[in-house]
């Protein structure tokens, strides 16, 4: 069985939503970041991580790409261009929206208060608000790619998440809708009743 380690509120919730939308067994630690538990297993002391049996997997897109690969679900087949539109539109997500999002943790309440510069988060913010008109813009429906939901999504959905809990603006109606449809997702429920 499937060992996550990681809190709820972390990008751990990710890996913990696909478990739940593939009905894998898994057991849930919630261990914080730089917690004891997680430096036993990581170095680096970030979230979230998985065990398979002996294999311990970092990072929360490698772990859900190994994931979705070994079951077949929440992605195309390895070798095709839907992968290839599947991982690019992964990579886009995780640059213009996650990547952007951390930046704005990292400078309001992770890095040491000198090492701060808060007047970034009004570019990061209007960055954020273009980059996301511009994913709707390549938005199919009902989900990212189409008919088939990928870990694209979930890591999709988690940044929107995010980006409500930390007062980025999210006004594109399109993707305000997506997310809504995609929080109302019993796997998604489970995980949040988790936290």
């Amino acid at each position: 069985m499937y060992k996550v380690y990681g809190s709820v509120v972390s990008r751990a919730f990710r890996v913990l939503w696909a478990l739940e939308e593939m009905g894998v067994a898994y057991e849930h630690h919630d261990a914080k970041p730089q917690s004891e538990a997680a430096r036993a297993l990581n170095p680096s002391g970030k979230v979230p991580i998985l065990l398979d049996g002996d294999a311990v997997l970092t990072d929360s897109t490698a772990i859900l790409t190994y994931l979705a690969d070994k079951h077949g679900q929440l992605t195309y087949p390895a070798g095709t261009v839907d992968r290839a539109h599947q991982d690019a539109l992964t990579h886009t997500i995780l640059d213009e929206f996650d990547a952007v999002l951390w930046t704005a943790a990292r400078h309001s309440f992770i890095l040491p208060e000198d090492r701060r510069v808060p007047q970034v988060s009004d570019s990061l913010k209007w960055e954020f608000a273009r980059n996301l008109d511009r994913l709707a813009d390549r938005f199919v429906g009902p989900f990212l790619q189409g008919d088939q939901m990928t870990i694209a999504d979930i890591i999709c959905v988690h940044c929107l998440n995010w980006a409500f809990g930390a007062k980025f603006p999210v006004e594109n109606e399109r993707l305000i809708a997506y997310s809504k449809q995609m929080r109302a997702r019993d796997a998604f429920k489970r995980v949040r009743a988790l936290g």
